[in-house]
Formats: structure tokens, sequence, C-alpha cells
């Protein structure tokens, strides 16, 4: 049995969709709204989730770590309702003085097909403290933590405690809000590093090829780089071989885009189901053109539904 462990912000999205971005002090009418459970890594393990119960073959254990408000709120039990049985909340972090969760309110623009992204919560975030506590509970067959790159001094000292106690487990990272100081020093800890299209164009590189071959002279603990570039596709690299793969977007003749919210955290679901369950029989190639597809068949729906599904020949 394998474990995989993502570490990061778990929120109650609301989502408004409208003809266009409104003006300041302008009225609008929206043309619908979605409430969900939302966040990076709890996305990525829904996703995750649905990819394992396809393969009857796997063993694989999935366990978010976040803060939630108390155990008997309404929040923290919509939260737990809206994953299945396959992943674990026992090593979450529920703070019994608040009743609240972090919330999301996001509008998306049908007109620029953009969404804007405003975020609340009063909970106290995670301390390097409770994070020893919850590895040193979790069993020695943990294989993989994957942090969400945020809280940049609290996520640091964690990657750091994992490779002094835990010097077996692999480590990966998101590196996506463009501006966010101190993601680079996260990417220098982790095994594998994700980039997003918007951050790699806010420090400069004009194509996903480029960010990768700069970005592996300062990784020098990665073995793989990732970058997604929205319809551009999605790029790999191998760092020790400096291997480049590139996959382009996965569209097809009636392809509609719907809904991009979740794209990227699908992509690593997709990216870290094929290096943990598909370590040694798939190439390089394959895991990236799995991972790509599998965001391309996210962007054309609502949500994560069916997802499984749709990839089980691949699986």
């Amino acid at each position: 049995m394998k474990r995989i462990v993502a570490v990061g912000a778990c929120y109650l999205d609301t989502i408004l969709t409208v003809d266009y971005y409104p003006r300041e002090d302008e009225k609008l009418r929206a043309s619908n709204i979605v409430r969900r459970r939302g966040g990076n890594c709890p996305n990525t393990l829904e996703v995750l989730q649905q990819l394992v119960e396809r393969n009857n073959t796997l063993s694989l254990c999935l366990s978010l770590c976040t803060v939630l408000p108390s155990r008997p709120s309404s929040g923290a039990q919509l939260i737990k309702s809206s994953f299945g049985p396959m992943v674990d909340l026992t090593h979450c972090i529920y703070r019994d003085e608040f009743t609240e969760p972090a919330s999301c309110y996001i509008i998306k623009s049908c007109s620029t097909d953009s969404r804007t992204i405003v975020n609340y919560s009063e909970l106290p975030e995670m301390t390097v403290e409770e994070f020893k506590v919850i590895a040193g509970k979790l069993d020695r067959e943990t294989s993989w933590y994957h942090f969400e790159g945020r809280i940049i001094d609290v996520t640091l000292e964690c990657m750091h405690h994992l490779r002094h106690n835990f010097p077996i487990v692999k480590i990966s990272v998101e590196v996506e809000k463009p501006g966010r100081a101190g993601l680079q020093e996260l990417a220098a800890e982790a095994d594998v590093v994700f980039y997003s299209k918007s951050w790699a164009e806010a420090s400069g590189y004009q194509t996903s090829e480029e960010c990768l071959q700069e970005q592996a002279l300062s990784t020098p603990k990665a073995s793989l780089l990732c970058c997604t570039w929205g319809d551009g596709g999605a790029s790999a690299l191998e760092v020790g071989s400096m291997t480049y793969r590139h996959s382009p977007a996965y569209i097809t003749n009636d392809f509609q885009v719907v809904d991009t919210i979740g794209a990227g955290d699908t992509f690593i679901a997709g990216m870290l189901y094929g290096l943990i369950c598909r370590e040694d029989d798939w190439t390089l190639s394959r895991k990236l053109e799995f991972a790509n597809e599998l965001a391309g068949r996210k962007v054309g729906r609502a949500g994560f539904s069916e997802l499984g599904s749709d990839m089980q020949r691949m699986l």
C-alpha cells in the first residue's frame, strides 16, 4: 500500500458566471451560480480518487492535510461529504473554535474566458509543529507528499523536516501564483515541480520549454519539472538527462471550453498517477500525454465528474 499526502488549503467555492467582468460600482446579473468544495490539493485528490477507483489492481491511499473548522460544523461536514471513501481526512487539522471554512468567490467572465478569484479565511494556518505531529502519525508506507505552494516559510520547514526524518519519501510542489515570494526556494527542495503558465510568464519566460530549461539550473534536488501552458499544451523535463517532452493541448472536433477552474489541479493529478501508480511501465511521454488529456477533458465540463470513467481506456 502506497500513500500520497496532499498538503494545502481547502475552500468552499462560490462561482458566479457573468457575461463580462463588471466595472467598479456596476450592478450585474449572473447567468449561473455554483457552490462546491474547492482548493488545489482537494481538487487533485478528487481526480486521483476517480483514477484509482477505475484501476482495481492499484493500492493507493489518499490523505488530505488541511485546516478545517470544527468537526460538527456544517462547513466541515459539507467538505467531508464532497469526497468519496478513498480520501482520508483523519489527518486534517480541525479548529474547534471556528465554524466557517475558508471561502473562495470566483467570477467567470464569458466574454474573456477569464476568472477573478477572491479568498477569505479566518482559520489560523497550519504550523510546522502541527505538521510534524501529523507526519509522525502517518504510516511508514507514505511514499509521496505534494504541497501547494503557499505559506512559504511553513511549507519550506515542513519539506526540510521530511528530508531529515523521512528521506525516502518523494516531495512535489506546485509553483502557481505569480509574484508570490519564496516559491523558488520551495522548488529547490522538491523532487518534482509543477509550474503554471501564469507564474512562468510573470517570471519572464516566453515558452514552457524555456521555463523548464532555465529552472533546471536552480532545482538541484528535482528529477522532473513540468509546466502547463493552457492551449499550448504541457511540457516535462527529466532533469538528470535533460530529456524534454511536449504534449499539445487535448482538443476534439466538437470541443468547447466550459470550465477551466481546476485544470491545473487535474493535470497534477494525472502526472502523480503516472509517477506513483505507473512508475515503471509508462514512459515520460505517456505520463505527460495522459495528464494533458485528463486536464483537457476537465476543461470541457463543469467540475470533475466522470473524469475517471472517460480515461478508463488509458488506465
